[in-house]
């Protein structure tokens, strides 16, 4: 496989380059010396930059937008082997390498490079340790999988010293990485359509694990099951991370009307407990707090400004995201679409609502639905009221005959108040009419779900 080296600067070609994941390692790489051209479809705000920024972008996509010198291809997930630049590279043997790779590639040139990995709370957790190394003056380089207001965006180009990216398990592309200290939050049954069962994602989270050199260190989240059969025989440090029982762990938990929470910070140094304030909701990023801080120890950031950071984290776009008041309701906007994902969410929402709890949920892919069916169906019963949209597609066809309607009788079999209406329109109308005062109401989903509130928010 080809090797990115800082030492060494290369021609770099990108299909693709105004992604938002690929536009940011093209600025590393031009940041550090590299000749960078690329293509897509249409111009941006992102390849705009990347110009001014010196690389040379041809629109739309086609064989001789490659330059004669190029010395590799990096391409997205999105493009396939009929992409006329894909087959020119192919015929020219150029060496090529996927956007994942590198991301490992690249990481690899930093002299700590970090990766949050696990089921949920990625781009949480990588936010979190993000504004915590930002705060401490660190010059983070940072790559996470939200929009984070402190860096305007979701990537960040830095000093050459500390690298932060979330890893994802999905296709195997956290393998791909290099990291010298990571974190597993979680691992649960998700993304079906790729895995084949838990144990599945369990052995790729091993092999994500394996990964760290005996200079390393892995934190670990302290409620994943057998947490021995990810790091035994593992030769770096192995840390635990968890509000009830991890080596880093929280007392005297206080959640607060307003949304924001505290707790007592108990780590393994045997010092007194300090007082840790955060500005999210819920218990499960109290979990992910307590995974930053870890990380943060071992990294170097300073515990006083790392906290401070910590503390001044509102949280990601489409994370718990407050959107506005409409008819004296208040609407929230979240990524969830795992179930334990949303039951963390409504818990959360429970304790920061003053009446009731309305839940406007649009499902993701069918196959996770399908698969997760009565688990979903339990989550969601949490709130007061339900309101399912249709699935959204994403990547999938239908070809399992599942729908929101299934969901619906599946919430309803467990005397929970659900409702199921085909298109927005409806929704919107419905919830006009019977949210009342003082209610909360959460959109939740990972896909567009989020236009229901921003609708009502402007009628």
């Amino acid at each position: 496989m080809y090797q990115i080296n800082f030492g060494r600067p290369a021609a770099v070609h990108f299909i693709g380059i105004g992604g938002i994941s690929m536009s940011g390692l093209a600025s590393v790489l031009l940041k550090e010396g590299f000749t960078v051209t690329g293509s897509d479809s249409v111009r941006s705000d992102l390849t705009d930059k990347l110009t001014a920024q010196g690389a040379v972008i041809a629109y739309p996509q086609a064989a001789e937008n490659i330059p004669d010198r190029c010395d590799v291809v990096v391409y997205t997930a999105a493009i396939h082997p009929d992409n006329p630049e894909f087959k020119e590279a192919q015929r020219r043997e150029i060496p090529m390498l996927t956007r994942a790779q590198l991301l490992g590639q690249v990481m690899a040139n930093y002299r700590i490079p970090v990766a949050v990995a696990g089921t949920h709370g990625k781009t949480t957790t990588t936010s979190m340790l993000s504004q915590m190394a930002l705060h401490a003056d660190m010059d983070p380089t940072i790559s996470v999988g939200g929009i984070l207001p402190a860096i305007g965006g979701n990537f960040r180009v830095g000093g050459p010293d500390l690298f932060i990216t979330e890893a994802c398990e999905y296709t195997n592309s956290f393998l791909s990485f290099f990291p010298k200290v990571s974190i597993i939050l979680n691992i649960d049954a998700d993304h079906l359509d790729f895995f084949k069962d838990i144990d599945d994602i369990r052995r790729s989270f091993r092999k994500f694990a394996m990964l760290l050199p005996e200079d390393g260190c892995l934190v670990i989240g302290s409620k994943i099951p057998r947490p021995e059969e990810i790091t035994d025989g593992i030769k770096c440090r192995v840390i635990t991370a968890g509000a009830e029982d991890g080596d880093y762990r929280a007392e005297n938990i206080e959640m607060r009307k307003d949304g924001t929470t505290s707790f007592d910070l108990v780590c393994p140094d045997g010092k007194a407990p300090v007082r840790v304030n955060l500005s999210v909701p819920g218990l499960h990023n109290v979990d992910n707090a307590l995974a930053a801080i870890a990380a943060a120890d071992v990294v170097g950031i300073p515990r006083q400004s790392g906290l401070e950071g910590l503390a001044s984290f509102t949280g990601t776009d489409r994370r718990f995201q407050y959107k506005g008041t409409v008819n004296g309701f208040r609407i929230i906007d979240d990524y969830a679409h795992h179930p334990t994902e949303v039951k963390a969410t409504l818990d959360a929402a429970r304790a920061q609502a003053e009446g009731e709890v309305w839940c406007v949920f649009q499902p993701h892919t069918y196959t996770r639905t399908q698969a997760l069916l009565p688990e979903f169906a339990r989550a969601l019963s949490a709130a007061d009221h339900v309101v399912l949209a249709d699935i959204y597609a994403a990547r999938e066809v239908n070809t399992i005959g599942i729908s929101s309607a299934d969901l619906c009788e599946c919430i309803r079999s467990l005397g929970a108040h659900a409702e199921y209406f085909p298109d927005f329109e409806s929704i919107e109308a419905y919830l006009l009419e019977h949210v009342r005062e003082n209610d909360l109401l959460i959109t939740m989903g990972a896909g567009n779900v989020y236009r229901i509130g921003e609708e009502l928010l402007s009628k």
